[in-house]
C-alpha cells in the first residue's frame, strides 16, 4: 500500500541531476487563495543518498554577499519543474566546501560536450 502510494508520488520527468550543475527550480507558491511559481537558480551541492519520493537536492546561491541555501525534495507536488542550465565538471558528491568560497573562486568551469570522432579519409576508404 505504501509503495503503490509512493508510485503515484514520484515524477517521471526528471532531468539528470549532478553535483556541480546550475539548476533553476521552479516552485509553487500559495498566496492566500493564490498561486504562483518562483524560480531559485543556484549551484548544486548535494544530492541526497535516499532513493523513491524522499530524495532531496540542496542548491545554493549567494545573493548580496550572503549565502541562501535551500533543500527541495525532488518528487514534491509543490515542485513544478527543475532545469539545468550549466553542466559543471566537479571530482566530489558533496561540495560543502564552496560554503567557504566567494567571488572567482566559487566558479566551477563548465563541461565540455565531446564531439563525434570525424571519419578521416582512410575509414571512408575502408568502408567502400
Amino acid at each position: 500500500m505504501i509503495k503503490e502510494f509512493e508510485q503515484n508520488q514520484r515524477k517521471t520527468t526528471l532531468p539528470e541531476l549532478r553535483s556541480g550543475y546550475t539548476v533553476r527550480v521552479h516552485q509553487k507558491i500559495h498566496e492566500g487563495d493564490k498561486e504562483r511559481i518562483q524560480a531559485f537558480e543556484g549551484t548544486l551541492i548535494k544530492i541526497s543518498s535516499g532513493s523513491g519520493v524522499g530524495k532531496t537536492i540542496t542548491v545554493r546561491k549567494v545573493v548580496d554577499g550572503v549565502g541562501v541555501e535551500k533543500i527541495y525534495p525532488i518528487h514534491s507536488p509543490n515542485i513544478a519543474r527543475i532545469e539545468v542550465t550549466k553542466k559543471s565538471r566537479v571530482r566530489r558528491a558533496k561540495l560543502y566546501y564552496l560554503r567557504d568560497k566567494l567571488g572567482k573562486k566559487f566558479k566551477l568551469y563548465e563541461e565540455k560536450e565531446h564531439e563525434a570522432p570525424k571519419e578521416t579519409s582512410v575509414a571512408k576508404e575502408a568502408k567502400k
